[in-house]
């Protein structure tokens, strides 16, 4: 393992709607692809069902979504990172997940619920920021719409390295993804993943893809172009990182502020 390089994979592929079994066979097929070559591959948001809006879809923390990531994470060697729809104490929530080979598992829950599309009249909202220490990277995980808001991305005293947004981000707002994902590189001096699925859902909403990798200098690393599906995969340099956090220090002038 060499902590200095950091192997992240993209997933751009369809979600076909509301069928967990299709999605489970499909993305497993494309973890094949990187086994044993990666050490994060990154799948969309709500990755079995799409933004469905059916309760019914949801999984269970001990249901067949999380059995099967864990199988996948063991046997490809890979951590495994995105979103499914989650039931728990009665309540459904958009969660993210980090599933690691070695069988350590994270969660949170997407904090910002895109209202346009109706997540806040069914989904409850996260209240708390994930930051995975693996492999000698500190790594924040968020969905989406959180996009959108930089202070609850902020990178407070350099708590993350690389932050991810995995994404259901629709093909009508593509300039937004593509401003804001390397402007979120940039303000917060850290590498960016951004996937994105492609294909149309079951309410008639476009997705474009055109997932990518940024730079801590907002340059682009990887491109895995639009509406079509690829696995592609990016290298990340955490002295390079560690070199321009020193000699261009911003981060130590930022402004102090509590999130409530």
């Amino acid at each position: 393992m060499n902590e200095y390089v950091l192997r992240i994979s993209i997933m751009q592929s369809d979600v076909a709607w509301e069928d967990r079994n299709e999605n489970l066979t499909r993305y497993e097929a494309l973890l094949r692809r990187v086994s044993g070559e990666t050490d994060v591959a990154v799948l969309p948001e709500l990755f079995t069902t799409g933004s469905a809006h059916n309760p019914e879809l949801a999984d269970t923390m001990t249901g067949e979504t999380l059995i099967a990531l864990k199988r996948w994470a063991a046997s490809c060697k890979t951590a495994i990172t995105g979103s499914f729809m989650a039931i728990e104490n009665g309540k459904y929530y958009n969660r993210i997940f980090f599933v690691t080979p070695e069988g350590n598992e994270y969660y949170t829950d997407k904090r910002h619920l895109f209202r346009m599309g109706g997540e806040d009249q069914y989904l409850e909202a996260g209240n708390k920021r994930l930051i995975v220490s693996y492999r000698g990277w500190n790594i924040c995980l968020m969905t989406c719409y959180d996009l959108r808001f930089p202070v609850w991305s902020r990178n407070t005293g350099n708590a993350y390295d690389v932050l991810i947004y995995a994404a259901n981000w629709a093909k009508s707002r593509k300039t937004v993804w593509d401003a804001l994902l390397p402007a979120r590189a940039l303000e917060n001096m850290a590498y960016v993943c951004g996937v994105n699925r492609i294909g149309t859902d079951g309410q008639g909403v476009a997705y474009h893809g055109g997932s990518c990798v940024y730079s801590p200098r907002g340059d682009k690393l990887l491109d895995a172009g639009e509406e079509v599906e690829t696995i592609q995969t990016c290298r990340l340099e955490k002295i390079a990182l560690e070199l321009l956090r020193i000699k261009f220090p911003v981060w130590k002038d930022a402004d102090s502020f509590a999130i409530r």
